[in-house]
């Protein structure tokens, strides 16, 4: 009630506050604009103007991870999503422009002509695909609007992605053939040989100290050439990793404490059995927390690490061996059996599954019980007359890859198949025959042979893995803080690293959507630090990552748009170098003449025999294609002056022209110029996209602002 009264008496002020922020409302234009237009919020970018909504993206990116069962990280589902969106919409445009229209019938067509659909068995009728059927099947999922219908929509979604993709690659590459002119053309540049002498002037003779190319030229240049120098919006760091490793005092406590684990213990009147001793290994490995399973399995000698290998196999049952190191862990093995086994076995068996055992056809019915006693009824038909077998696993076998041999699996290896096929195949005898139930149903199995008997042993392997201690943690954790404080202290990170004499490690150009980072592997939260807004150059974060602490700091932010000239820099300025150079060297070419021109240059005249446009090469300069595509294209005996290439410039006068001999047809070139330009064609989609005008915004999905 005090509150309500101390509301009532301020009711005016609070009347005239919320008046004023309904005129500043009012007066703002654009505040009523992003009140109103929600599609700043709802989109996350646009294609050549159609946008792209957050509802459309999530949808996209819920169904493509559920199609790849988590087997991406988010960040590269993101990624995927956004560019199969991309792809999708730049092609519905091209074949709009071009007419074309991909309807339900041709994404119907092509989904029931899939081997997805044609290979499923709830498809067919007696073994044949029924159209009936699956259009059946959809309609009432379709009525029914689950999950499974979705997923079935976004299956089509992708189909009629790849249709219109196809559509319209086969339109496009239909058009790059090429006629015979052009295919007289390409045999005629490649093959004519001409001889020419030339005056070469190459622009490392212009020492760098006498140009200057500054950042407005370079400025200038990006802005020209805006095409090739668009960027996406990312982050520099650098980085060091503090990793945790255990130490040689750390291995030695470790050690020390397994090899306390081979015989009992005493403490406080309780004995703790030791390894030696026990016969309860399952209790033993979790009393001891042993980092290692335990396996009641057999092993032959290769399948044991070598490291301990030759002396298992020359103990004998009830021996403990170690400790002992193997890879990163110290072991106790303990021998619990000794045996002889094949290597190898060959085997007959019939399937009969139940309802609900793995890898069961939809058309089984029979409960387990049912399942036991026709196995055990085919297991007595074929222990009184063994030649029936194979016949009736042809008729009633499940397991179809072997039905169709008689149920016959020739020779396989110990650890083929599951564990209890295996154990009645491998520890039985020739010729015995049984009834066996796995994850797949009951198996009737008669073991047809065995091969290559040898020494086979039971092992119990305790392992404990070689970490850091908590005090060896702590100290690199300490480390890491202290380094980190430095830097708030005001030090200067390259001289604190080499101060401390710590390995620093770089990371250019992270992107929003990136998961890993150079070094550190998968580390998303530090590429989102990088983006937050908050955030700027020279700012620095500790971070937790795998196997210890990081410190970053941010060296650079490029956002979205023209390259920086800084990072430009390296690019443009050897083509703005040369570019001034060229018309330094172009004030030395003096003269009417050749010799007029190597005379003023100071060059001699040189040279080039017998050269093509096949080669684009000069011998003693290198990559020309320019000037021997000027040389090819020149009249004979005429001065060409200050033609530009790639190391220089060039005045040259073509002295023959060899032509190759006239064919009677230029098919063959033909053919071979179209085959060139069509195996090209995956180049389509780079280069629609390239001018297209798209906005991405993926970012702002996962709250970046980009």
């Amino acid at each position: 009630m005090a509150i309500l009264s101390k509301i009532r008496e301020r009711s005016m002020f609070l009347i005239l506050v919320v008046g004023l922020a309904l005129f500043a409302f009012v007066l703002d234009p654009s505040t009523i604009s992003d009140f109103f237009n929600s599609t700043k919020v709802n989109d996350i970018g646009s294609v050549n103007g159609e946008s792209i909504s957050r509802q459309e993206f999530a949808e996209a990116l819920d169904a493509y991870k559920q199609n790849s069962g988590g087997r991406v990280s988010e960040m590269q589902a993101a990624k995927n999503v956004w560019n199969n969106l991309l792809r999708q919409k730049i092609y519905e445009g091209q074949l709009e422009n071009a007419g074309i229209t991909v309807g339900e019938a041709d994404i119907m067509k092509a989904l029931i002509e899939s081997s997805g659909v044609q290979n499923q068995e709830r498809f067919k009728t007696e073994g044949i695909f029924d159209k009936s059927k699956f259009t059946e099947f959809l309609a009432t999922i379709k009525e029914a609007n689950s999950d499974e219908w979705k997923a079935w929509q976004n299956y089509m979604g992708s189909l009629k992605a790849n249709i219109e993709k196809t559509t319209y690659d086969k339109l496009v590459s239909s058009g790059l053939g090429a006629s015979l002119k052009e295919g007289e053309n390409n045999y005629l540049a490649e093959n004519t040989k001409l001889s020419a002498k030339y005056v070469y002037l190459p622009y490392t003779s212009i020492a760098d100290s006498l140009i200057t190319v500054t950042k407005k030229d370079i400025k200038d240049y990006i802005e020209s050439n805006a095409s090739n120098f668009k960027v996406e919006a990312s982050r520099d760091i650098k980085l060091v990793k503090f990793n945790i490793a255990p130490t040689a005092e750390d291995e030695s406590q470790i050690e020390k404490y397994v090899s306390d684990l081979i015989e009992d213990t005493e403490k406080n009147g309780i004995i703790a059995k030791g390894l030696k001793n026990t016969s309860d290994y399952v209790e033993f490995f979790d009393e001891n927390d042993s980092d290692i399973v335990f396996e009641d399995k057999i092993l032959f000698k290769v399948q044991v690490p070598q490291v301990i290998a030759d002396k298992l196999f020359e103990g004998s049952q009830g021996e403990v061996f170690g400790p002992y190191k193997d890879e990163n862990y110290f072991k106790l093995t303990k021998i619990t059996e000794v045996t002889q086994l094949p290597d190898s076995a060959k085997a007959r068996h019939i399937l009969v599954p139940f309802v609900g055992v793995s890898s069961a056809d939809p058309t089984v019915k029979r409960t387990e019980e049912e399942a036991k006693v026709l196995a055990d009824s085919l297991m007595n038909v074929v222990k009184n007359n063994p030649t029936k077998f194979a016949d009736l696993a042809k008729e009633l076998s499940s397991d179809k890859g072997s039905a169709t041999n008689g149920g016959l699996y020739e020779w396989f290896g110990y650890n083929r198949m599951v564990p209890e096929f295996r154990d009645f195949v491998f520890e039985g005898n020739k010729n015995d025959v049984g009834v066996v139930k796995t994850a797949f149903g009951f198996h009737v199995i008669r073991i047809e042979d065995q091969k290559n008997f040898q020494k086979a042993l039971k092992l119990a392997t305790y392992g404990k893995e070689i970490v850091a201690s908590e005090a060896t943690e702590n100290t690199i954790y300490q480390k890491a803080e202290l380094f980190a404080q430095d830097l708030t202290n005001g030090k200067k990170y390259d001289e604190l690293v080499k101060e401390k004499k710590l390995s620093s490690q770089p990371a250019v150009g992270l992107k929003a959507l990136d998961d890993n980072v150079p070094g550190l592997g998968s580390e998303r939260e530090i590429v989102r630090w990088t983006f937050d807004k908050d955030v700027q150059k020279d700012d620095f974060k500790r971070f937790d990552v795998n196997g210890g602490y990081a410190v970053v700091v941010l060296t650079n932010k490029t956002e979205k748009g023209l390259m920086p000239v800084e990072k430009a820099t390296s690019t443009v300025r050897p083509i703005l170098a040369n570019q001034k150079k060229a018309k330094l060297l172009i004030e030395k070419m003096v003269g009417g003449t050749l010799e007029e021109i190597a005379k003023s240059s100071g060059e001699s005249i040189r040279n080039a025999n017998k050269v093509s446009l096949k080669s684009s090469t000069i011998s003693g300069i290198g990559y020309e294609p320019k000037i021997l595509g000027a040389m090819l294209n020149a009249k004979e005996s005429e001065l060409y002056k200050n033609v530009i290439g790639n190391r220089g410039v060039f005045s040259f006068s073509v002295n023959s022209k060899e032509l190759p001999i006239v064919l009677p047809n230029y098919d063959t070139y033909r053919k071979r110029l179209a085959n060139d330009r069509k195996n090209k064609s995956y180049q389509i989609f780079e280069a629609i996209k390239k001018a297209s005008e798209i906005e991405d915004n993926v970012g702002s999905f996962y709250g970046i602002e980009q």
